[in-house]
Formats: structure tokens, sequence, C-alpha cells
């Protein structure tokens, strides 16, 4: 992987300069600014269908910056203990830099259109909701389907989909504020990526620079083939991070 300028993803907005992520390319992520870092649960209803997140407990980042774990085998989760010198793990940054737009598949609909790059799934699945959002924006006609559509592009944490409004040609998207999430995916009872939101620059410690975006997942269990982001591996190997379960009284 070559270092290039930094990408843009379209009408996404740059964090303040106090927020950044630098990777330890054979090591953690470091995170500066201090932005907050929750659990976020997806949960589902009785037919097993996608529903929303739920914030869990908040870990705070007192230090700067913060060091957090990116191979999956530290005991002190989310934090970075040392451990991903002692264990084997796929630290390599294999992720291809060509902007996250530029290798995405367009699916034009009627009222909207929809891109949609396989490589930045992070198996979150509120795509597949109410008939699967690929259905939605070719066949969808109706207010509720358009609708649906737009929901489940923006509830995806890796940026994998991205609705697009037919007229202007710009993103349908919600802007995030710069933050931190930890999703923890109830349903299949594993733990999945570290969510970047709010267009928070992330660069290695080589000085790769990766594209600017409005939300991103990263890696925590140390198995993506597409780190740093998370390729929905955390599922195959049923990776949990032993962190506190949801709250649900």
């Amino acid at each position: 992987m070559d270092a290039k300028r930094r990408a843009i993803e379209p009408e996404t907005t740059q964090a303040p300069e106090k927020y950044k992520i630098i990777i330890v390319e054979k090591g953690p992520y470091l995170i500066f600014g201090q932005p907050t870092l929750k659990q976020e649960f997806i949960v589902a209803n009785g037919q097993f269908n996608l529903l929303k997140y739920i914030p869990g407990k908040d870990f705070p980042l007192t230090k700067e910056p913060t060091a957090l774990c990116r191979c999956g085998g530290s005991n002190c989760k989310p934090y970075c203990d040392g451990n991903h010198e002692k264990i084997t793990w796929e630290s390599e940054l294999t992720a291809d830099l060509t902007p996250i737009q530029e290798e995405s598949e367009l699916y034009k609909g009627s009222k909207i259109n929809m891109t949609d790059n396989e490589n930045y799934c992070a198996f979150a699945r509120f795509c597949d909701v109410g008939g699967r959002v690929w259905n939605l924006v070719e066949k969808g006609n109706d207010e509720n389907s358009v609708a649906t559509a737009i929901e489940e592009c923006n509830l995806c944490p890796g940026d994998r989909l991205r609705a697009w409004d037919k007229e202007t040609g710009k993103p349908i998207e919600v802007h995030l504020e710069p933050s931190l999430g930890l999703i923890e995916d109830e349903p299949l009872s594993v733990s999945g990526p570290l969510w970047v939101k709010g267009g928070i620059p992330m660069d290695s410690d080589s000085g790769i620079q990766f594209e600017l975006r409005n939300k991103m997942t990263l890696c925590r269990c140390g198995q993506s083939s597409n780190m740093p982001y998370c390729d929905g591996s955390h599922v195959s190997i049923k990776f949990r991070d032993e962190l506190p379960e949801r709250n649900k009284e």
C-alpha cells in the first residue's frame, strides 16, 4: 500500500483538528482528542428483523492518546494491553486506498439511487429489513419504501451503502458528530468493529492517509482481510470482547 494524498468522500465534513486516529502498523489504534466511546448494541425484534442501535456503557478515553485494541487479544478490551506482540493476528494494512465510491456498484431507482461497495460490509444486516434495500431502491415507488431504503443506508455502519438524491446528485446521509462506538451484535452473540463517526481523519504511523469519511468501521478482532477496515470476520470467528452486556431493564 502506497501513501497518497488523503481522499475525501463527497459531502464529508472533517472533524475538529483535535480528533485523529493513528494506526500503529503492528499495534493498536491511537485515539487523539478524547471523543466519546460507548457500546452500540444491534437489537432485533421477535421476527429477527433488525431494528436499531441501543447505546450501552461508556468507556473513557482519559489518556492522550488512548490506545485501543486492534488485534483482538487484549485482556483489558477495548484498551490495548500489549498482547499484539505475543499473538498471531492479521496486522498488515491491506486495504486499497482507492476512494470507496470509485469502486462502488450503482443501483438506480425511480426515486433515489444507491451505491454499494461490498468490501466495506461490516455484516450489520440492517439492509435486509423490509424487503432488502436493493429491492427497495430499484422497485420501490412509494414513500415508505424510499424512506426505509434511506434509513437502512444511514444505519449501515461501514458506509458500504449510500443513498443519493437523483436530482442533486448529493448523498442523502445524516451528518454524524465525532464519536466512537463499540458495535455489539446481540442477535448473533458476537462483538463487532470499532465504529468511527463524524469525519475523524485516520493515518498509519508510517504516513498512509486513509480516506476521510462520515462513518467507517475498523477491525477489532484482528482477522480482517481488509485491514484496517472490518470485513465481517468477527462473525465467522465468533469474536467476543467480554464487555458488559446490555441492561435490558
